[in-house]
């Protein structure tokens, strides 16, 4: 049978899941951060320098990340990273 072998080709098909299982993965990875309102990341701030995670300089104008010794100026952005150094780091942690 002519034509039967165009048919049978799914090589398309595989890369077009492909491309969506990472347009997935990217929207699953943009909610994880975008969950975190300016609200919710004062409240984790303040939580992180009662315990002394988060060192501020007010001088400075900055907060220091003391387990990993990065400055920021942003409450947003060190509750985000934060968040991220956690989840790399419970995972570092679980697999050993």
């Amino acid at each position: 049978m002519p034509g039967t072998d165009t048919l049978d080709d799914a090589s398309a098909d595989h890369e077009r899941f492909e491309a969506e299982l990472v347009a997935q993965d990217r929207d699953a990875a943009r909610v994880a951060i975008a969950d975190i309102d300016d609200e919710r990341a004062h409240s984790l701030v303040n939580n992180l320098v009662d315990d002394d995670v988060v060192i501020p300089i007010p001088n400075e104008r900055v907060l220091v990340h003391e387990p990993s010794d990065e400055a920021f100026d942003s409450i947003l952005q060190l509750a985000l990273f934060h968040r991220g150094w956690t989840a790399a780091h419970d995972t570092d942690e679980g697999g050993e």
